[in-house]
């Protein structure tokens, strides 16, 4: 029985578990997205998120761990440069998981996995905020409120409409001139 084990072996010895995830974790931080079953994904952002963790404080130290993690230069280069200044703000949830459906030859949940601050779509049809409203009823109006807007219809009922005579040409017809 696994009662408490918290880990998914994935059917694979530790050593090729290690290998698969710090290649796949590479993949994701190179490419942004990777295609992948469901049960990889969940292992991997488990190994992944912690590393996107360490690469907001740029110190030698932190690029050490890291590439021990992923033992790729570029994607520990591609980690803090630039994936570390898209998540600055973010305190995790770095990657999100979309389910595709399941693998023709086996019948395996296929997911894609994405850096949740890469997808371009979503960003751009992201609306901003709204004001938080309540649903508690109608607010009363004050007075105040209700001799302002009263005063502004009187002003602008009262402001007089200025029109403008502009002369009308006559042109004349060739039939108007045989006329």
């Amino acid at each position: 029985m696994r009662h408490g084990c918290k880990i998914n072996k994935l059917s694979r010895t530790q050593a090729h578990r290690a290998a698969m995830l710090s290649n796949m974790a590479a993949s994701l931080i190179l490419h942004k997205r990777i295609e992948t079953t469901e049960a990889k994904a969940k292992a991997l952002r488990t190994y992944v998120e912690p590393l996107i963790t360490k690469s907001k404080s740029d110190t030698t130290h932190q690029r050490r761990m890291v590439f021990s993690y992923l033992n790729n230069k570029e994607a520990v280069t591609e980690l803090f440069r630039d994936v570390a200044q898209r998540v600055a703000n973010r305190n995790g949830g770095y990657t999100r998981i979309l389910k595709l459906g399941r693998r023709l030859g086996d019948g395996a949940d296929m997911v894609m996995m994405e850096l949740v601050d890469y997808n371009e779509n979503l960003l751009r049809d992201a609306k901003p905020a709204k004001a938080k409203t309540t649903r508690r009823g109608r607010t009363k109006k004050t007075e105040d409120t209700a001799v302002e807007t009263a005063e502004a219809k009187v002003e602008t009922a009262e402001t007089p409409i200025e029109t403008v005579e502009t002369p009308v040409e006559t042109v004349e017809t060739p039939e108007a001139k045989a006329e």
